[in-house]
């Protein structure tokens, strides 16, 4: 799933590698910003636009489906035009969209907003990841995108509280302003910062017909469908309480707008540890036993979540939160390796690859929030049930994925070269 780099490659040149590394993982925090800062908002959003708390669900719904289906496209764009073209574009209309949200006067008018929201903030989160594939080859490339999700990683636990913080200076659109302000720092920040990582020699044809070829071409791809498959479900047994956060933190566990945190901390903690965990083996331990391993850790946090949630004494703060927190750390371990290996699963069209494997976890999110949550999430117990359910489908799809392939094997670290800093 990780490929050695080509005889003679040459890396574009790039900023320092410091800066790289934190503007990518800004990049990717789009997804967390959006969905995470709303949340201590939602009860105050839903009593002011006179809608339910299951009607308040759609507000997740819309922004990630409009993401999927948008997701298709931005990767394609990049291969097509360049990484920074898309980028800057999409921070921007993000900007705009944020700004539409915060003057919504009803919900219809807010979920159109969050639909645009959703179609641009792909551009950040997709394409970001296919520059570090750019950019470097093998161990070095997953120990950068480990680093990336380490840093990524204080988006779930910083987004809620700068909500809760937000609604302390005001009603609930501050936090759209909020969001509105950090798309238009992104958009400068790659504007100025970071540098084509796609030449014009490697882009491809802009057309529509190609472009729906070439995503049609990968999404039909057996081992990308099944590979792209066990990703999304092991990530979903996390998102599952990532979807849930309000009717979880608020309704489940009794707390308000301000203790988001109890939740998203430890969660993230979780995550980075195990990104962290990854980036210290990347030279030493094989891809797939580096998923085996996350994907255990992940399995026993869930089991023991719904050992908690099953019994009275423990089903509430802090044992409430054991389970999420060692799934995270297991999905940490992993899912650096997956999002590499679907890259490398199309190596010709990483864009088209990150923008397909995108839309099908997204897709799931989408009907996890609109569809799964509003059930799941009527106990503890059932939430972590369903939790556990979604990872025992991740652990078999990517045990067939083995089935018909090669084994990860680890990579050497790659020098950098002259051009790379």
């Amino acid at each position: 799933m990780l490929t050695q780099p080509a005889a003679g490659a040459r890396h574009p040149r790039t900023a320092p590698l410091a800066v790289t590394t934190v503007l990518l993982a800004l990049l990717g925090m789009f997804g967390p910003f959006s969905i995470d800062t709303p949340f201590p908002a939602f009860q105050e959003m839903g009593a002011d636009l006179d809608v339910s708390e299951a009607s308040m669900q759609l507000v997740v719904s819309a922004y990630l489906g409009a993401f999927a289906v948008m997701s298709l496209f931005h990767g394609p764009l990049s291969d097509a035009v360049g990484r920074k073209p898309v980028m800057v574009t999409g921070a921007a209309v993000y900007a705009l969209a944020s700004i539409g949200c915060a003057l919504a006067p009803s919900l219809p008018v807010l979920l159109g907003f969050r639909v645009l929201q959703g179609m641009s903030a792909g551009a950040g989160t997709i394409v970001s990841r296919t520059v570090v594939r750019d950019l470097f080859e093998g161990a070095r490339a997953q120990r950068l995108m480990s680093t990336i999700a380490m840093i990524f990683g204080i988006g779930p636990a910083l987004a809620p509280i700068v909500g809760g913080w937000l609604l302390l200076l005001g009603p609930w659109p501050l936090v759209f302003w909020f969001l509105s302000l950090f798309g238009t720092v992104i958009a400068l920040s790659v504007l100025v910062l970071l540098p084509e990582s796609h030449p014009r020699e490697r882009r491809t044809p802009l057309d529509v017909r190609s472009i729906v070829s070439g995503v049609v071409d990968v999404a039909r791809m057996r081992h990308f469908q099944v590979l792209s498959a066990a990703s999304a479900f092991s990530f979903a047994g996390q998102f599952l309480y990532i979807g849930a956060a309000p009717i979880f933190v608020a309704t489940l566990l009794g707390q308000g707008p301000q203790d988001f945190w109890v939740f998203f901390v430890p969660m993230v903690v979780g995550m980075v540890l195990g990104s962290f965990t990854n980036r210290r083996l990347a030279e030493r331990v094989s891809g797939d036993r580096l998923i085996v391993g996350g994907q255990t850790v992940a399995m026993t946090g869930a089991v023991a979540g719904v050992a908690l949630a099953a019994v009275p004494a423990t089903a509430a703060l802090p044992w409430a939160v054991v389970g999420p927190t060692a799934i995270a750390f297991g999905t940490g371990i992993s899912m650096p390796v997956y999002q590499l290996a679907l890259l490398d699963a199309v190596p010709h069209a990483r864009g088209t690859a990150a923008s397909v494997s995108t839309f099908l976890m997204l897709m799931l999110n989408a009907t996890l929030t609109g569809l799964v949550v509003p059930v799941a999430a009527s106990s503890l117990l059932s939430l972590a049930l369903t939790s556990l359910g979604l990872l025992c489908l991740g652990i078999v799809l990517f045990h067939v994925h083995r089935r018909h392939s090669r084994p990860v094997r680890a990579q050497p670290v790659i020098p950098p070269t002259p051009e790379v800093t």
